[in-house]
């Protein structure tokens, strides 16, 4: 529908502008002086006032017609911040576009050409021109100002108590780390260690990343600081949470952070939302490459934080997962490494004959 009414307006104006061409060329034919300058001047500056105002009733209609489908619910506390300094922008924006588009349309309307009138001239306008630079500056300042406070309290450090979470961004999927549920400590990782099992580059020499573990699914806790370390292993991704006004860029060959706390669990969002099906969902708003569209990646936001150290619980180490990884670990360490990963107990020489794969890309 939205196709066939541009089209239709199209094949309007360009109707119009043919007569318009044909009048002149008939008018040069007959030999008449062209006296037509006045009288299309004033029909085109009519056009402009209804153009204006056409255009400003419908920018308008469609902005609060539609505004549940672009302005998703906020589930975090710093994303009302974002809201409200979002909305503080929109509206100096708009009220300065409104304002613009009306002056521009009226100085077109009321001093469309006539005859005999003559335009003024001034080289300068002091005055005019500490208005329209200083004030300006001074809105500018302000939001930026508002906009780095906030950033730099989503990317501070996380308090010693916060959940904390390792996002990879690879082509073309996501991956999770999480640490124990006991020290809540992510263990080091190299990039040199990275093979087909050892997606992560685990350094099993640090005694923290024996019970790290990994999830295909992001989970959270409601109510509790959120500290988010994220890295690339290819090219440049980006963690885009929008009902936590959350976006952060995935770097390769670098860690970059965001902390948050979500405000609503996935049950609250579905009994706000009226959809039992609901469920939070991340995506790469960077275009990675071909499969870009494939990373989406499910979250579930849990009610309490004993909720969310059951799941935790309930997930086996990625060290148990693979054991013949156990050999990468130092001797001196092995035996408490096994413990915190929940190995039973093994020989040593059963764990020196272990072979490990490894695929060379």
């Amino acid at each position: 529908m939205s196709l066939i009414i541009s089209l239709g307006v199209v094949l309007v104006l360009a109707i119009l502008y043919m007569v318009f061409r044909i009048g002149n060329l008939v008018g040069l034919v007959k030999g008449k002086k062209d006296d037509s300058t006045n009288s299309w001047n004033d029909i085109n500056a009519y056009l402009m006032m209804i153009f204006m105002i056409g255009g400003l009733g419908a920018f308008f209609w469609y902005s609060f017609a539609h505004f549940d489908s672009y302005d998703l619910p906020v589930a975090s506390e710093h994303g009302v911040i974002t809201d409200n300094l979002f909305w503080i922008t929109m509206a100096i924006t708009v009220i300065a576009f409104v304002i613009i588009f009306i002056v521009m349309v009226w100085f077109t309307f009321a001093y469309r050409y006539k005859e005999g009138r003559k335009a003024e001239f001034f080289a300068d306008h002091h005055k005019l021109e500490i208005i329209w630079t200083v004030v300006p500056a001074i809105v500018l300042a302000l939001l930026i100002f508002s906009g780095l406070r906030s950033w730099n309290d989503i990317t501070s450090p996380a308090s010693k108590d916060a959940v904390v979470i390792e996002l990879i961004g690879q082509q073309f999927m996501w991956t999770a780390r999480y640490p124990g549920v006991k020290d809540n400590q992510l263990g080091n990782h190299n990039y040199k260690m990275i093979d087909a099992s050892n997606e992560f580059g685990l350094d099993l020499s640090d005694i923290n990343s024996s019970d790290d573990f990994k999830s295909l699914e992001l989970h959270l806790p409601k109510g509790k600081e959120i500290q988010l370390k994220i890295r690339a292993k290819d090219v440049l991704h980006s963690v885009f949470l929008p009902h936590f006004r959350l976006k952060m860029d995935a770097v390769p060959g670098m860690r970059t952070t965001f902390k948050f706390v979500a405000t609503k669990s996935t049950a609250d969002m579905r009994a706000e939302t009226g959809n039992p099906k609901f469920n939070y969902e991340m995506a790469c708003t960077e275009i990675c490459g071909k499969g870009h569209f494939s990373m989406k990646f499910p979250v579930f936001v849990h009610d309490t934080m004993e909720d969310y150290e059951n799941w935790m619980a309930s997930q086996e180490s990625w060290l148990k997962q693979n054991p013949e990884y156990l050999q990468r670990v130092p001797e001196k360490l092995r035996e408490a490494a096994m413990i915190k990963a929940g190995i039973p107990p093994v020989t040593n020489d059963a764990i020196a004959v272990t072979p490990v794969t490894v695929t060379l890309n």
